[in-house]
Parts: C-alpha cells; structure tokens; sequence
C-alpha cells in the first residue's frame, strides 16, 4: 500500500507540473490546462478515498501514540 501511495503522489505532482506547463505554453488559449487540473483533483480524491478505505479494512494500521 505504500508503494500506491507513492505512485500516486508522483503522478499527481506530475500532473500540476504538466497543468504549468500547458499554463506557461498556451497563454489561456486551450482546455489542456482544466484537464491536467480535473485529472489532479480526480487522482487526488481516489487516494484520500483508498486511504480512508484502507483504514477503515484495516489494511492501514492505526498508530496509537
């Protein structure tokens, strides 16, 4: 599970970095920019939900301090 959980955070820092690039490249003239952005938050939602489905399995140890 952690390795997804790496997986998943290059691949949405990969995904804002290509949303700044399409920013910087196109100067506001296409949709490129709102899609590599919807596709962030679509990645990032999927994770928070795998996460909280992980712990609540318990797939996900819960650390008591």
């Amino acid at each position: 599970m952690k390795y997804v959980v790496i997986i998943f955070l290059i691949v949405i820092i990969g995904s804002l970095t290509s949303a700044l690039m399409y920013l910087v490249k196109d100067k506001g003239d296409s949709n490129r920019t709102i899609k590599a952005l919807t596709l962030r938050i679509a990645l990032s939602m999927t994770l928070f939900l795998m996460l909280m489905g992980g712990y609540y399995f318990g797939i996900l140890p819960s650390e008591k301090l």
